[in-house]
């Protein structure tokens, strides 16, 4: 009793911790974000830009020199389409008042009459709001004259003292909005340089610090981010900006103005997951409505951005580095949320690369495994898992759809060796210790055994059976196709099933006399096996609970039935063939087997082995001597 109560307030104080931990984190990241935003920015950087420095290494240049060619590069590509749209972004907002007679004209083109239901409610609201916005006005403003005529107002002369200002406040004041950027923009250059610079000593702090007893799992991780994310960031930039070149280019042909800041917002927004792109299509189809009349130039723009979203989401993209980049659809959007809630626009582009990282981080930590399951798009259930689980829950639609999507990629052999097989050995482990119950237990039984029914009826017959099939063997060439096979069960139901899926495949590959039997008592089912005629006996236990059952049916077979091939199957024994073997012992079956495809490898030897001892010991079949015999007498006459 002490020792679970004090387990159990061990486990509450750690989770207390955890959950103070990362409040703090989360304040430290919210409070120090004026230094946190730059470092991030920097480290995406110098992984995106790695890969170009070392390229100038290895054609002779410095490292130094090399980062400062990279990071002059980037300034003057940065500083020339930042002017390019600055300029035009001052344009546009010059502009403003003379798009906004086209915008209503074309507003009113949407409705067939001048005077609709919906203009004259327009225009009666409209009204409305004026007489009661100009009515306070018109009474403070008679109010104001008759205190003004009682008591003239006389102005107060007020002496302002400006407090002392040093030259970064004056520089602040004279760059205004600006400043602020700029601060971070001139912090990312000096943090990306430094990175760039001495990558390696920080890789080597970094091994060093985190790297005490498990070296190899730091250096592996350290190398997997490096790699992901630099390759991930390289696409995406190249996807982005050729998307953006591509959609400046084609409003320029449609005539939107300003194509150049529609571009340039179309690459940077599709950083931003979900909404971006649909934000970055938005402006330039509402400058369209502005400055042409009619709807023929923003449909044009749609259309040109559902063709290039279409094209680069589904083609491009999932070429070039896959469908997904290893972070779930919902982990982005609540990333997004996160980050944008902690450090603004900015969060929300970063969001992204900041969660791979935080996945990385997961994946080779195991204290923050936790990570990688909350927000990784890998499968949290193994199929099997996934399958066992939906038949606890009593959703056998759904697990149908489990083996559906599993037979899409893999082979019926293949389903049930990975899936079927292990999850009725959870349900077996379930119920022998009583946290299955029986009701339960012949509801997954049941499900499961009409699944196998429905399963062999898409068997092909032997004769249209692709050859590709490792385990497909055409009938007119299988020596044992007529050989009685009979696949008995040990113990429990799990067992018959096993023997269901054997028999099938069996048959799958050639042998038309393969069936087995229900589970019963033994005495039963040595009679049903002696009624059959069998010549070749597969015993299917699953273990760990059915092996026991298994030895004693061999011997029962063997004392019973002289003339019969035994083959016992353990599925997914955890010791091999050879543990097997010694779990069933030297003499109980001529052969032991731990998985479906050994089984049926096992079953064609013995078959074969049959057929060859019954023609040579058939009446009236030729030895070999006298068959060398007959061919040299001839010669000796």
């Amino acid at each position: 009793m002490t020792h679970s109560s004090s387990s159990s307030n061990n486990n509450t104080s750690s989770k207390s911790s955890l959950v103070i931990a990362t409040g703090v984190v989360i304040a430290t990241l919210y409070f120090g974000r004026r230094i946190f935003i730059p470092v991030a920015l920097a480290l995406v950087l110098s992984f995106l830009l790695t890969p170009l420095v070392v390229w100038l290494q290895k054609i002779r240049l410095g490292r130094v020199p090399a980062v400062l060619v990279v990071q002059l590069l980037c300034l003057a590509l940065a500083a020339g389409v930042g002017w390019g749209v600055s300029k035009q972004l001052l344009e546009i907002t010059s502009h403003i008042n003379d798009y906004r007679d086209n915008i209503e004209e074309n507003i009113r083109s949407l409705h067939s009459h001048k005077n609709g239901p919906l203009i004259q409610a327009t225009a009666t609201i409209q009204e409305l709001n004026k007489e009661l916005g100009t009515a306070p006005a018109q009474a403070a403003k008679a109010a104001n004259n008759q205190n003004g005529a009682a008591h003239p107002a006389k102005p107060i002369p007020v002496q302002v003292t400006a407090p002392p200002t040093n030259f970064f406040q004056d520089l602040a004041t004279l760059l205004g909005p600006l400043a602020e950027p700029l601060e971070t923009a001139a912090l990312v250059i000096v943090f990306m340089a430094f990175m760039l610079i001495h990558r390696e000593d920080m890789r080597n702090r970094l091994i060093r610090l985190g790297g005490q007893g498990q070296l190899t799992v730091v250096t592996q991780a350290l190398e997997d981010a490096s790699e992901r994310l630099s390759r991930y960031l390289l696409l995406q930039f190249l996807v982005n900006a050729c998307y953006g070149s591509l959609f400046g280019l084609g409003l320029y042909i449609i005539g939107v103005p300003h194509a150049l800041l529609w571009g340039a917002m179309g690459s940077l927004l599709r950083f931003v997951p979900y909404v971006g792109t649909w934000i970055a299509a938005a402006f330039p189809m509402a400058m369209a409505i502005a400055v042409f009349p009619g709807w023929k130039q923003a449909l044009l723009a749609f259309a040109l951005f559902a063709v290039l979203e279409l094209t680069v989401a589904n083609v491009i993209e999932p070429w070039l580095y896959g469908s997904h980049v290893g972070v779930s659809p919902l982990a982005i959007l609540v990333a997004a949320i996160f980050w944008a809630t902690l450090w603004g626009p900015v969060g929300l582009i970063l969001s992204t690369p900041l969660t791979l990282c935080l996945i990385l981080v997961g994946r080779y930590v195991p204290q923050m495994s936790f990570l990688e399951v909350l927000f990784g798009d890998a499968p949290v259930l193994k199929p099997e898992e996934l399958y066992y689980q939906r038949m606890l829950a009593m959703d056998p639609d759904e697990a149908r759809n489990v083996a559906e999507s599993y037979l899409e990629k893999n082979s019926l052999s293949s389903f049930y060796e990975s899936v079927l097989i292990p999850a009725l050995r959870l349900a077996e482990e379930d119920r022998h210790t009583d946290v299955l119950g029986d009701r339960s237990a012949e509801f997954i039984s049941q499900c499961t055994r009409e699944l196998i029914d429905d399963l062999g009826d898409r068997i092909p017959q032997p004769s249209e059976a692709s050859a590709a099939n490792e385990n497909c063997v055409p009938a007119e060439n299988s020596q044992y196709a007529d050989t009685a096979v009979v696949c008995v069960p040990a113990r429990d139901d799990a067992d018959e099933l096993v023997g269901m899926m054997l028999a099938q495949l069996l048959h799958q590959a050639g042998n038309k006399q393969a069936r087995h039997i229900a589970i019963g008592s033994m005495e039963d089912m040595l009679k049903q096996v002696e009624e059959i005629g069998s010549q070749v006996i597969c015993v299917s236990a699953l273990p760990p609970f059915a092996v026991g059952q298994a030895r004693t049916l061999c011997k029962r077979l063997r004392a019973r039935l002289h003339n019969v091939s035994l083959v016992v199957g353990l599925w997914g024994f955890s010791g091999g063939v050879p543990r097997a073997e010694q779990r069933v012992g030297p003499a109980a079956a001529d052969a032991v087997c731990t998985s479906l495809a050994d089984a049926m490898l096992q079953i064609r030897r013995l078959a074969e082995a049959r057929v060859e001892e019954k023609a040579v010991f058939s009446p009236g079949s030729v030895s070999a001597e006298d068959a060398a015999n007959a061919a040299t007498a001839p010669a000796d006459k």
